[in-house]
C-alpha cells in the first residue's frame, strides 16, 4: 500500500489533516505529523520514505522543507500543500510521474478545496505522456525525449502507436500513427517506429526457465540476453521468471532472478501439465521431472488468462528459455 504523511501545524490545520487522513484511507496508509523541532531534518525522513507528502500550511514552509532533498521527477514524492482553511489544493512537486496533480483533485473534491494545477500540459487540456505512463506502469525510456514531446505537443498532435490494446477516446494531442520525426511508442520491442522515439515499456513479458542442477548465473542470463536480442525484445520488459516447483532452490536461478530485478514463480509438474495449449514436447523431460515441457508451459501459467507464446523453446547449455507476453490492455479515462 502507498505511503502518505499529512504535516500540519496548528489546531486548525491538525483537525484537516484527519479529514484529509480519513478521505484517502483503503488506497493509502496515512500518517497524520505534527513536527516539533527540525521540520526539514524530519521532512527529509519522510521525503525518503513516502510516496506523497501532504503539508497543511503556507506553501513556503513545505518549499524550505523539501528543498535540501529534490532530486528528479522519476523519483521525487508527490508534494502537496493546502492551507489550513481547505480552500486550495496546490500540487506542488512531482505532478505527473509522482502522481501528485490526480492526488491533488481527489483530496480537492473530498474536502471541497480549489485544486491549484500549474502543469503546461494539464492547464492547456493536452496530452500528459509522463502522466500516463505513470499510472499504466510504463517504464519512461529517456526522460529528455519525454521533456521534448510534452514541449511539442503544446504545439500540434503527435503519433503513438501501441503493441497493447488501448481502450478509451484518444485525449487530445494524440493520434494513432507509425511515422514522423517525434512519437510514442508503447512496445516490448527495441525498435524505432519514429525519427525520434519515445519507448514506453510495458512491464509485461513472462520468462519460462529450465535449467540443469546447478547450472550459473551467467550461464542463464547469457542465453536470455541472446534470445531476446534476437527477437529485438527490451530485457526492461520481463515482469516474472517461472519455472517448475524442483528448482525453486535453484541458487543460479534465483541469483539471474535477483540480478533482473523482478520475482521468481514456482509450478507443480502437475499443474504444468495439467495446462491446455501447443507446447513443445520432450519424453526426456517428462521423465525428469514428470511434465513434457518446462519453459513454455511456465512462461504461459505465469502470464495468465489468454497469454500469447511469443518465443518458444530455445536450448543451449544445459538451458531452455521461453517467452510469454500477457493480454494486458491499457486504457485512457
Amino acid at each position: 500500500m502507498k505511503q502518505c504523511a499529512v504535516l500540519s501545524f496548528s489546531e486548525r490545520g491538525g483537525r484537516l489533516a484527519q479529514q484529509i487522513a480519513e478521505s484517502m484511507a483503503g488506497e493509502w496508509e496515512v500518517s497524520c505529523v505534527q513536527p516539533r523541532g527540525d521540520l526539514s531534518e524530519k521532512a527529509g525522513m519522510l521525503f525518503g520514505s513516502c510516496d506523497a507528502l501532504i503539508f497543511v500550511g503556507a506553501c513556503g514552509i513545505a518549499v524550505r522543507a523539501i528543498a535540501p532533498y529534490v532530486v528528479s521527477k522519476t523519483c521525487d514524492p508527490a508534494v502537496i500543500v493546502i492551507d489550513e482553511r481547505g480552500q486550495h489544493a496546490i500540487s506542488l512537486l512531482s505532478g505527473h510521474i509522482g502522481g501528485a496533480n490526480e492526488l491533488t483533485k481527489y483530496i480537492a473534491a473530498a474536502i471541497g478545496a480549489d485544486p491549484v494545477i500549474t502543469t503546461a500540459t494539464d492547464v492547456n487540456e493536452r496530452f500528459s505522456v509522463d502522466a500516463w505512463a505513470a499510472k499504466q506502469g510504463l517504464m519512461i525510456d529517456s526522460m529528455d525525449l519525454a521533456k521534448a514531446f510534452s514541449a511539442e505537443i503544446l504545439k500540434r498532435d503527435l503519433p503513438l502507436c501501441s503493441e497493447l490494446t488501448i481502450e478509451g477516446k484518444l485525449p487530445k494531442g494524440i493520434v494513432l500513427g507509425q511515422s514522423g520525426d517525434l512519437g510514442a511508442s508503447v512496445s516490448c520491442k527495441t525498435k524505432d517506429p519514429f525519427r525520434n522515439t519515445l519507448h514506453l515499456i510495458p512491464k509485461c513479458l513472462h520468462l519460462g526457465i529450465g535449467c540443469r542442477r546447478g547450472t550459473p548465473a551467467e550461464q542463464i542470463q547469457s542465453l536470455v540476453k541472446k534470445t531476446l536480442a534476437d527477437h529485438g525484445i527490451d530485457v526492461r520488459a520481463v515482469k516474472q521468471i517461472a519455472s517448475i516447483d524442483v528448482k525453486a532452490d535453484e541458487e543460479g536461478l534465483l541469483a539471474f532472478a535477483r540480478e533482473l530485478g523482478v520475482p521468481t514463480v514456482f509450478y507443480s509438474a502437475e499443474d504444468l501439465q495439467r495446462l491446455q495449449g501447443d507446447f513443445s514436447a520432450s519424453a526426456f523431460v517428462q521423465t525428469q521431472v514428470g511434465v513434457d515441457n518446462v519453459c513454455e508451459r511456465s512462461a504461459v501459467m505465469s502470464a495468465g488468462k489468454d497469454a500469447q507464446l511469443i518465443i518458444r523453446k530455445t536450448a543451449a547449455d544445459g538451458v531452455t528459455v521461453a517467452v510469454a507476453l500477457e493480454n494486458r490492455r491499457l486504457t485512457f479515462e
